[in-house]
């Protein structure tokens, strides 16, 4: 089918991490001192995990989600508590296969579409074994 691998990490909160946030407009252009505009300071704990208990981390191989911005070693943020709609980049088994795809709800149909025209969509039939693992709530990658 063409679907990336993925490696599954579990979310454990050792200790609470706060960093500067910046809360003053950024300049792409020439640098300023930024130092008196820390406003505050930002959890990425608190601000990426909703659902500690319901939130785990997957690493991606494969490019079929490249314009999604999803690329290969990319870290998704994966949160079992939100309901999959229509639309949403979800973690999905099919026939015992894990895979990332936009989730499609149409005519009472499923299917998993990928964001590369090199990959094809999978209907999701009624004999298939079918479920959703989570909804991609963020996606880490380097700059």
């Amino acid at each position: 089918m063409g679907h990336p691998s993925l490696e599954i990490f579990a979310f454990e909160q050792r200790t609470e991490l706060k960093l500067p946030l910046y809360l003053a407009p950024i300049s792409a252009g020439f640098p300023s001192p930024a130092e008196d505009y820390i406003d505050k300071k930002l959890d990425l704990n608190e601000h990426l995990v909703r659902h500690p208990a319901a939130t785990f981390f997957v690493r991606v191989t494969g490019d079929s989600m490249r314009d999604a911005n999803v690329a290969p070693g990319d870290i998704l943020v994966v949160d079992r508590a939100v309901a999959a709609k229509d639309g949403h980049i979800v973690i999905a088994a099919l026939d015992g296969e894990l895979t990332v795809k936009r989730l499609r709800c149409q005519d009472g149909r499923l299917s998993l579409v990928p964001e590369n025209p090199d990959y094809a969509a999978v209907e999701v039939s009624p004999e298939a074994s079918f479920e959703v693992w989570g909804v991609v709530t963020y996606i880490i990658h380097k700059a």
